[in-house]
């Protein structure tokens, strides 16, 4: 479903890209310069982003666990990344085997990393879609291709709209991804705040925005909407790190300090 020569993609190195910062944060090696300098200038303002690059994977990770123990066999993860292991197919096929994954991010290097994204087991699916969460029916149209859209979809936004504003439509697009999933389907997502942290958050949007990277911060009251009509699993809204903390390993460093950022599980009805 790759659909793409990763070697015919241009890939642009002239301004950073969220997807390579957050590979920077976690110690990778796919990204370029102006993704370790802009990633370093965040770093100043707020020493902890590493730390919660970190702690929005092990969300990732604790969500998945617990939609496979409750049965969900299919998954549509948006804003994928550059692949670190364990990847969400590995963590859903270690309790369901037979879960089918879709991943989807619009960075040509995570094109290029696709086949670490494509090591399925046997009894599942997993593949891999180019695209961007600002054309939900390009997404829509590559998922039916491997998910059974009458039966439910946990779609995964971690990390993600806080890059998309509300004047790109952010909850139109993630109303429109979600008009298309059967009941019993679930919203995962988390999302960077300023309610924590104001002035070294407004710094970090204006040091973005003159790079050419949206930062749309959202109060806890903003980031709810995101859930409207859904019905939000225990806890709710949460500081991500304490989203049923008992289904994974703790990240070194989350409990020094509010990690400013919520994340959310919720169900549709």
């Amino acid at each position: 479903m790759t659909g793409q020569d990763p070697t015919a993609v241009e890939i642009d190195t002239s301004r950073p890209h969220p997807a390579r910062m957050y590979d920077w944060y976690l110690g990778g090696k796919d990204n370029y310069p102006v993704d370790e300098e802009m990633g370093r200038q965040m770093l100043a303002l707020e020493p902890r982003v590493p730390v919660m690059a970190r702690v929005n994977r092990a969300f990732m990770h604790r969500t998945t666990r617990w939609l496979a123990q409750q049965g969900i066999r299919q998954f549509l993860d948006i804003g994928t990344g550059i692949p670190t292991e364990p990847n969400l197919h590995q963590v859903a096929q270690r309790i369901a085997p037979d879960a089918r994954v879709v991943y989807c991010d619009n960075d040509p290097i995570v094109l290029a990393h696709a086949e670490a994204l494509l090591r399925s087991t046997p009894e599942g699916t997993t593949e891999y879609l180019q695209a961007d969460v600002r054309d939900p029916d390009a997404i829509l149209a590559g998922a039916r291709q491997i998910l059974d859209l009458d039966q439910p979809v946990a779609l995964s936004l971690v990390a993600l709209l806080h890059f998309i504003s509300d004047e790109d439509g952010a909850h139109d697009l993630v109303g429109r991804l979600l008009a298309e999933l059967p009941s019993g389907s679930h919203l995962v997502m988390t999302h960077a705040t300023a309610d924590f942290t104001p002035e070294e958050s407004a710094a970090a949007t204006e040091k973005l925005k003159a790079a050419g990277v949206t930062l749309a911060l959202r109060s806890r009251e903003e980031f709810a909407r995101f859930f409207d009509g859904l019905e939000l699993v225990e806890p709710g809204v949460e500081i991500v790190h304490k989203w049923h903390p008992e289904l994974g390993e703790p990240v070194p460093g989350q409990d020094d300090g509010v990690i400013p950022g919520y994340g959310a599980v919720a169900r549709k009805r």
